[in-house]
């Protein structure tokens, strides 16, 4: 009865695995177990035959219904294996990572040399501001750091010697005037025979050697830096002012435009003799300053004249660039250092290049022209070997190249990539970081 009983339970509860096949297996199981599962009236329950026997296959039972089993998931997440070497990631993910992608194209690559070098005034736009003449300082119009124009007055010396050059013209000038009176009328008497040939040619021969003289004395005033009609213009004030006279006063100009960058007298101060000062002011225009460089025999044969310098300050002149050129290169090499004297002109509009400022150059030494250029951070080390990461319509692809020439920018790729293509540029570190991380749950 108890048999019975528990056979009765076992049918309700194969009818049941009918409908869930979970509990029909466990059912199956149940009966292997008691060794019931050959009983005929289970058998012909329902739900029996929709469980193999435990010594069937699976494929062979598929195949007796014709057709093949689903493959199994991988990951046991329901996604598709990801190839080796590709990184998915949509276009929002790429944006939010800040991931910089650039089309590969061809360019130049510039070499340099970095050098230490210093600045110092641009020597042919310096300029002193000479006494020329013995005399004494009457007047300083300017002091240290005053900015100057090209002809302006920058100070006045009281001298005798151009005292005597003024009168020497004046007083040639007034003769010449008188002879020339003289010439003219003698020459208007004997047209009328009222004086005779000598008395003309008399007047003539003074009336030229008074004009060869004023001519001299003209050429002494410009030896001195004088203008011949200012000194007669002068003494025509003069005379109208009779308590002042400028016969003793000469202006010394500025040679050029720029600033005084040194002082080398004071008001009182005799110049111009055998043991005074020679000069009074130094002017620089420091709108360009150089750069002196002492490049070794190992590179100077790389440098050449209108190479592209370009020059800064670094962290203690708060980073401060510019670009200059080479103007000369020295043919002569310093028997000490055996090293050659390297001269970089540099642009210096707002004057903040100071000179005695130490700073770093950085000459171009050559320009080679590629075929593919790429950015310095585009390229990632995997496994020993350079890579970068190909843009692709699911994401980036790791791609490996090989590198040829450099600079301190980029890289010559000489294979595995060609020009139009796309490729991480910024931030690509995030993506060798993501390939790792997928690596190793293939690993796992």
């Amino acid at each position: 009865m108890r048999i019975l009983l528990s056979a009765a339970l076992l049918v309700a509860g194969i009818a049941i695995g009918g409908a869930v096949p979970g509990v029909s297996s466990r059912i199956h199981e149940t009966l292997d177990a008691v060794g019931a599962r050959n009983i005929p009236f289970l058998q012909a329950a329902p739900g029996m035959a929709s469980a193999p026997a435990r010594d069937e296959k699976p494929r062979e039972d598929a195949e007796a219904h014709g057709s093949e089993p689903a493959p199994p998931e991988p990951n046991g997440a329901g996604e598709a294996h990801v190839p080796e070497g590709i990184v998915r990631m949509r276009p929002e993910q790429v944006a939010a990572q800040d991931i910089k992608v650039v089309k590969v194209e061809g360019g130049t690559l510039a070499r340099h040399l970095l050098v230490p070098g210093t600045i110092t005034p641009n020597t042919d736009r310096v300029a002193r501001v000479p006494a020329r003449v013995v005399g004494t300082v009457a007047e300083l119009r300017k002091r240290l750091g005053d900015d100057v124009q090209k002809g302006e007055t920058v100070a006045v010396l009281d001298s005798r010697e151009v005292a005597d050059a003024k009168s020497e013209y004046l007083t040639a000038l007034v003769q010449a005037e008188l002879q020339k009176i003289n010439y003219e009328r003698q020459q208007k008497l004997l047209a009328s025979q009222a004086a005779s040939e000598a008395a003309f040619q008399n007047a003539r021969a003074t009336f030229l050697e008074n004009q060869l003289r004023v001519d001299l004395a003209r050429q002494k005033l410009s030896a001195l830096g004088l203008n011949a009609a200012e000194v007669a213009a002068a003494q025509k004030r003069d005379e109208a002012t009779p308590n002042r006279s400028s016969l003793r006063l000469f202006e010394l100009r500025s040679p050029l435009s720029g600033r005084i960058v040194e002082r080398k007298v004071d008001v009182g101060t005799k110049v111009g003799g055998e043991s005074d000062p020679a000069d009074l002011y130094t002017v620089a225009d420091l709108s360009s300053v150089w750069i002196e460089l002492s490049v070794s025999t190992l590179d100077l044969a790389n440098v050449r004249d209108g190479a592209r310098v370009a020059v800064s300050l670094g962290q203690a002149g708060g980073d401060r660039h510019g670009e200059g050129k080479v103007v000369f290169v020295s043919p002569l090499l310093n028997q000490e250092t055996r090293s050659a004297r390297v001269i970089v002109a540099l642009p210096n509009p707002d004057l903040a290049w100071r000179p005695g400022t130490f700073v770093t150059a950085e000459v171009e030494i050559a320009r080679d022209a590629v075929t593919v250029r790429i950015p310095k951070a585009a390229v990632q080390t995997v496994e020993g070997k350079r890579v970068v990461f190909v843009r692709t319509e699911a994401g980036f692809e790791k791609r490996e190249v090989e590198l040829g020439h450099s600079d301190d920018e980029a890289f010559e790729v000489t294979a595995g990539l060609k020009a139009g293509e796309e490729i991480a540029a910024g931030n690509s570190f995030l993506l060798k970081a993501e390939l790792g991380k997928a690596e190793a749950g293939d690993n796992d």
